[in-house]
C-alpha cells in the first residue's frame, strides 16, 4: 500500500521513538508498507513490519527480505547478523510493531484535512462503502479501504493510501474484543460515520451486547454527524448524549421517514419523507439487507445535500458488489481469475497476489481495462501500474479502454526512476467489443489470466469465453476458509512444530493443484499425495515443496525419482527393490511408516533390527522422517490405546535413532489428535480432513470453517398427482398430489443412491427438502410440495446450511467417503473473499 507522500529512515525514527540499528542511506523513502512478505513489491521502498502472532512470527521472513533488497524494518528484535551481512539496512526497534504501523497511518492521516466517513457495524460496511463509491466516485476523487480491510492492520493499510489527490475518504472499522476501536478511531480520524446494524458477530468477545454497540461507538466520537437506522433501539439507546445523529426508519423521530416499501419485479420501490419533501426510490434489490444498506447510502447523500431527485437516479444504477476472487477452470489448460470486485491500484495488487499463489512458476497474463476515478493523471497512474506488473512478474498484459491504450508507453520499457525498465509484452484494445472480436483466443494456453475489468467494461463476457463450459453443478472451494482451518491448528502448535498437508484423493474432492498451491503460498512444510502421479501432477504445476507420495508402486520407482518425490517405505521387500532401483542414481530421501496397532501398512516393532540391518547396508536411502498412524485418535473411548500406540511409536524411534546415528522427523498426528493429544505433536502434525473444514470433536468443529459447498439449481418443477410415481423402478408412490423438483445431480456427481426414497435431505432456497425416489445417473427428485419452488431456485447438496458431517449420517457413512466421492465431471469453483 502505498501513499503520495515518502518518509525517511530518521523521520520514521521520529513517529515512533524507537532504537535504531543499521545505517541505510538517508535518502532512502518508504512509500509501501508490508506486513506479508509474500506480497513484495518494490522493495527499495518498503518498511516491512515484523509483526508477531499466535500463528506466526515475522521476524522469520526478514532473511528473504534482506535478499530481495528491502533495507528498512520495524521489529521487536535485531539479529547481529541481518546488520553485519546488509550493513545499509536500518532497523527500528520497538516494543510492539503493531502499534507502531498504527502510529505511522495515524501520523500520515494527520497530514490530511479531507472529510472522512467512518463506516462500522455487524453487517453491510463494505457494501455500505463500495455502493458510496458507485454513488459517489464521479464527484469525489475517494480513497477507501480495499476489500474488507477493517482490522487492527487492515485499517492503518487503507489509511496509509491517502494522498494530496484524494477529496473525500471512505473507510470500514471492524473489531472482536474491547479496547480495539480507540486505536482505529485514532488512524481513521472520520468527520461522519454510519452505524449499519449490530448483530451476532463476534459477541464472544463482550460481555454483552450493549458492550459491543458502546465499544463500535468510540468510533464516532468526534464525527459531526453519525448515520443510522433509527428502527435499531438497541443502538440509539447507546448514542452519547451531544452526538449529533441523522437517522432514517419507520419511526417518527427520524430524520428521514420510511413511507412506504414494495417489492416489484426484480426492485424495491421506497417512499421517503425527508423535511416537507417526499419523494421515491428503486433500490435495484429486493433482500432486506441491501434495502438497509441502499438507505443507509440514501442518508449519506441527503446528508451532503443531494437533491432526491438526484439521489432517485443514482440509486437506480447501484450495481451488486462481488465480493470474492473466483478461480476457474479455463480453456487450452488455462485458469480463469475473475475479480469484478472492484477497478483500482489497490485491488489491482490484491489481486495480482492471488495470481501469483495460484501459478507458482507458470505464465501469468492480466486483462485489465482503464481503472475510472482514480484521482491521478493518467500517465502517472499506469506507469504505477507498470511498476506493479514488472515487480509482480506479470508475463503479458492486454490492456482494454481509450486511456490504458493511450499510455501504452509506459509498459514499453520506458525508464524509471531507478533503472532502465523492461518492457512488458502488452497489447491494446479501444474497448472489450474490440477485443472480442479480434483477439486470437487460441493464444492463451497453460497459463494464468486475470480479468480485472471496471463495470462497464463486460468483463464477464470475456470470462464466459475463456472458461470451460459452465454447469449448473458446481462444487465452491472457499480458500479463506481453508487458509482459517490452516491457521486454527498452527494455533495450537509450538513454533518448532511442522505442518504436513495432505493432499491426497484430489485434496477431500476440493482439486490437488489448487489447493496445494494454496498450501505452498501459506507455507506448510510439505505435501502427501497417495500415488506417485499425484505427485508429478503437482510438480508439473510448480509445487516445489517436499512431496510424500503414500503407496509407491513398483512401477512407479523410475517417477519418484525424476520427479524428486519421496516414498512412504512399510515393508522390507518394499525398502529392498527401491535400493535396487537406486544404484548409481544417487540418494532418495525416505519416510518409514511404523505399525504401532493400526495394523494396515508398516513396519511392526519387532521387525526394527532387520529394518536397521538393510539401512546400514543401503547407501541411497535416506531416512527422512518415521511416523506412524492413530486408529481411533478422535473417540474418546480409545483414547488409552491411542496413548499405547504414541509409547510404542516413540520406543521405535528411539530404537532407530540409536542404531542409525542420525536424527529424523517424527510424526504421528493427524487433524483429529492435534487438539486432543499435544504430547503426540512431536517433530510435525498431517493436516487431512481437518484443513477441509471437518473434525469428529464438537469444540474443534465450531473453530473450523466450511470449505466445500456442493450447489445445483433446480431445473422444473411438476405436479405429481397421487398414486403417481416418481423414477426408476417407480420405487416412489405419492401418497398426496404433491410437486416434485428436479435437480441435476446424480450418482454420477457423487450423490449416493443410499440416499433415494426418502433416505436423504436437500436445501432447495432454503427449505430443507426430502429426496423422493430413486437416484438417478444424471439427477434426482425431491418433494417441494407448498413451498413455491421454482426452476431455478438454488440448490445445497451440503455446505454451510447443510454440513458434510450430517449428509454423511444420511447415508449411513463419513464425511471422508462424501468429500472423495463427488466426481471430477462436477466443475470445481475456487474463490477468495
Amino acid at each position: 500500500m502505498a501513499p503520495g507522500r515518502s518518509y525517511t529512515f530518521t523521520h520514521l525514527l521520529s513517529i515512533f521513538g524507537g532504537e535504531a540499528f543499521g545505517h541505510p542511506p538517508q535518502n532512502r523513502t518508504v512509500r509501501f508498507l508490508l506486513t506479508d512478505s509474500r506480497q513484495l513489491a518494490a522493495p527499495d521502498q518498503t518498511l516491512f513490519f515484523a509483526l508477531k502472532t499466535a500463528k506466526n512470527d515475522g521476524h522469520r521472513y526478514i532473511p528473504e527480505l534482506l535478499g530481495k533488497g528491502v533495507c528498512l524494518f520495524v521489529v521487536e528484535q535485531v539479529d547481529p547478523a541481518w546488520t553485519s551481512r546488509y550493513p545499509d539496512a536500518g532497523f527500528i526497534r520497538v516494543p510492539y510493531p503493531l502499534k507502531a504501523i498504527q502510529r505511522l497511518a495515524a501520523f500520515h492521516r494527520s497530514g490530511f484535512a479531507l472529510p472522512v466517513i467512518g463506516i462500522t457495524g455487524s453487517n453491510g460496511k463494505t457494501i455500505v462503502k463500495e455502493w458510496l463509491v458507485q454513488l459517489l466516485g464521479s464527484d469525489h476523487s475517494i480513497v477507501r479501504s480495499p476489500k474488507s480491510f477493517n482490522s487492527q492492520i487492515g485499517v492503518p493499510l487503507s489509511v496509509w493510501q491517502i494522498n494530496e489527490a484524494s477529496q473525500l475518504g471512505i473507510f470500514e472499522a471492524g473489531i472482536s474484543e474491547p479496547g480495539e476501536m480507540q486505536h482505529l478511531h485514532g488512524i481513521i480520524r472520520p468527520t461522519t460515520g454510519i452505524f449499519t446494524n449490530i448483530g451476532s458477530a463476534h459477541d464472544g468477545g463482550f460481555t454483552d451486547r450493549r458492550q459491543k454497540i458502546r465499544e463500535k461507538m468510540r468510533l464516532f466520537t468526534e464525527v459531526e454527524t453519525l448515520v443510522c437506522c433509527a428502527d435499531h433501539r438497541e443502538i440509539i439507546q447507546e448514542i452519547p448524549p451531544g452526538l449529533p445523529v441523522f437517522s432514517w426508519g419507520h419511526s417518527p423521530s427520524a430524520n428521514i421517514r420510511v413511507l412506504s416499501s414494495k417489492k416489484e419485479a426484480g426492485s424495491t420501490r421506497v417512499s421517503l419523507q425527508y423535511g416537507e419533501q417526499r419523494f421515491g426510490v428503486h433500490i435495484p434489490f429486493t433482500d432486506e439487507a441491501s434495502v438497509e444498506n441502499a438507505m443507509h447510502c440514501i442518508s449519506m447523500l441527503l446528508l451532503i445535500k443531494l437533491s432526491p431527485e438526484e439521489i432517485a437516479a443514482r440509486v437506480e444504477t447501484l450495481q451488486p458488489v462481488a465480493m470474492r476472487l473466483e478461480l476457474k477452470q479455463g480453456l487450452n489448460n488455462c485458469i480463469i481469475i475473475n475479480d469484478s470486485y472492484n477497478s483500482d491500484l489497490n485491488s489491482l495488487s490484491i489481486a495480482l497476489d492471488f495470481l501469483i499463489s495460484h501459478s507458482p512458476g507458470g505464465k501469468r497474463s492480466l486483462i485489465l481495462s482503464d481503472i475510472l476515478q482514480s484521482g491521478m493523471p493518467a500517465p502517472e497512474l499506469y506507469a504505477r501500474v507498470a511498476d506493479l506488473l514488472r515487480s509482480k512478474s506479470i508475463d503479458r498484459l492486454i490492456g482494454i479502454g481509450p486511456e490504458i491504450s493511450s499510455c501504452r508507453e509506459v509498459f514499453a520499457g520506458q525508464p524509471s526512476a531507478k533503472a532502465e525498465a523492461p518492457a512488458i509484452s502488452a497489447s491494446f484494445y479501444p474497448d472489450t467489443d474490440s477485443f472480442l472480436k479480434d483477439f486470437d483466443f487460441s493464444s492463451f494456453k497453460d497459463e494464468a489470466i486475470l480479468l480485472k475489468g471496471a463495470r462497464v467494461f463486460g468483463f464477464e463476457r470475456i470470462g464466459m469465453l475463456m472458461q470451460q463450459k459452465d454447469h449448473q453443478t458446481i462444487l465452491e472451494i472457499n480458500l479463506d476458509a481453508l487458509v482459517h482451518n490452516l491457521n486454527v491448528f498452527r494455533s495450537m502448535l509450538q513454533p518448532e512444530v511442522r505442518t504436513m498437508g495432505m493432499v491426497k484423493a484430489f485434496s477431500y474432492g476440493s482439486g490437488s493443484l489448487e489447493v496445494a498451491r494454496l498450501l505452498q503460498y501459506h507455507q506448510v512444510d510439505c505435501l502427501a499425495v497417495a500415488y506417485a502421479d499425484e505427485g508429478k501432477e503437482l510438480r508439473n504445476g510448480g509445487i516445489a515443496l517436499p512431496i510424500v507420495v503414500m503407496n509407491p508402486e513398483v512401477s512407479s520407482f523410475d517417477v519418484l525419482q525424476k520427479y524428486r518425490l519421496e516414498p512412504e517405505i512399510y515393508s522390507l521387500e518394499l525398502l529392498k527393490r527401491l535400493a535396487g532401483s537406486l544404484e548409481g542414481k544417487g540418494v532418495l530421501p525416505v519416510h518409514l511408516k511404523i505399525d504401532s496397532g493400526m495394523h494396515r501398512l508398516g513396519f511392526l516393532p519387532h521387525q526394527v533390527p532387520q529394518l536397521l540391518e538393510l539401512l546400514k547396508s543401503e547407501k541411497t536411502l535416506q531416512v527422512s522422517s518415521v511416523f506412524s498412524h492413530f486408529a481411533a485418535s478422535g473417540e474418546a473411548d480409545h483414547d488409552s490405546f491411542t496413548r499405547e500406540q504414541l509409547q510404542r511409536f516413540l520406543e521405535v524411534c528411539t530404537e532407530l535413532e540409536q542404531g542409525l546415528g542420525q536424527p529424523f522427523t517424527r510424526h504421528i498426528c493427524n487433524s483429529a489428535a492435534v487438539s486432543r493429544f499435544p504430547e503426540a505433536h512431536l517433530d510435525m502434525v498431517r493436516l487431512g480432513i481437518g484443513l477441509y473444514g471437518v473434525s469428529p470433536e464438537a469444540g474443534l468443529q465450531q473453530l473450523l470453517r466450511n470449505v466445500s459447498t456442493f450447489r445445483s439449481v433446480v431445473s422444473q418443477v411438476k405436479a405429481i398427482p397421487q398414486g403417481q410415481t416418481v423414477g426408476y423402478s417407480r420405487a416412489w408412490k405419492a401418497a398426496h398430489d404433491m410437486e416434485v423438483a428436479i435437480v441435476p445431480v446424480g450418482y454420477a456427481d457423487g450423490l449416493s443412491r443410499r440416499l433415494g426414497n426418502g433416505q436423504g435431505r436437500l436445501l432447495v432456497g432454503g427449505h430443507t427438502c426430502q429426496i423422493v425416489g430413486n437416484i438417478s445417473m444424471d439427477s434426482c427428485a425431491v418433494d417441494v410440495t407448498g413451498l413455491g419452488v421454482k426452476p431455478g431456485d438454488e440448490v445445497e447438496v451440503f455446505g454451510p446450511n447443510h454440513p458434510v458431517a450430517d449428509f454423511a449420517r444420511e447415508m449411513d457413512t463419513i464425511p471422508y467417503e462424501v468429500l472423495t466421492s463427488v466426481s471430477q465431471r462436477v466443475k470445481r469453483v475456487y474463490f477468495q473473499e
